[in-house]
């Protein structure tokens, strides 16, 4: 299997850009917001703890054969964070199959940020030629989320995993 490694993707207003560890400090502002974990659990990360994710998420699965893709999503015209969008990539059967998220601050949600970053991913992992199915996993109760994984172009499931429904995209080859 190919290795697909994050790369840097344009849509109309954003910029996906490949996660560095510098990014933490400004990602602590944007993920600041407790209501951001309302589905996820947990609680929002300091600095130095988001800085501490990012080392790990940047070096990479120890799993040689998968792929985490990380990046930060960036507002062009306000040249401001705004969120992340992450695909870890598996080999499954003859190809390779996409898990996505995506998280954008609670102030830039309701604007079609996540929308767009999602579609941008999907559309980029679309033109990987391995890649033969995009996955999500969508709380029942998250409509927004379950907005933005239809836009993408996700379908939900009858499956079910940790109390999320699956959502699924086939690539079509």
């Amino acid at each position: 299997m190919t290795r697909i490694d994050a790369r840097r993707i344009a849509t109309a207003r954003l910029d996906l850009v490949p996660l560095m560890v510098e990014h933490a400090d400004e990602m602590a502002g944007v993920l600041s917001d407790p209501a951001l974990h309302t589905f996820i659990g947990g609680a929002p990360d300091d600095p130095e703890a988001l800085r501490a994710r990012y080392r790990r998420m940047t070096a990479g699965s120890p799993d040689p054969a998968v792929s985490w893709c990380n990046w930060v999503v960036r507002l062009r015209d306000e040249e401001r964070l705004t969120g992340t969008v992450q695909a870890t990539v598996v080999p499954d059967g003859p190809g390779l199959v996409a898990e996505i998220a995506w998280v954008i601050g609670t102030p830039w949600q309701g604007r079609g940020i996540a929308v767009e970053a999602a579609r941008g991913l999907v559309d980029w992992l679309a033109g990987r030629p391995t890649v033969r199915a995009v996955i999500a996993h969508v709380h029942p109760d998250h409509h927004a989320s379950a907005a933005v994984a239809t836009a993408a172009g996700l379908k939900p499931t009858d499956e079910w995993q940790d109390g999320e429904v699956k959502w699924q995209r086939a690539m079509g080859r």
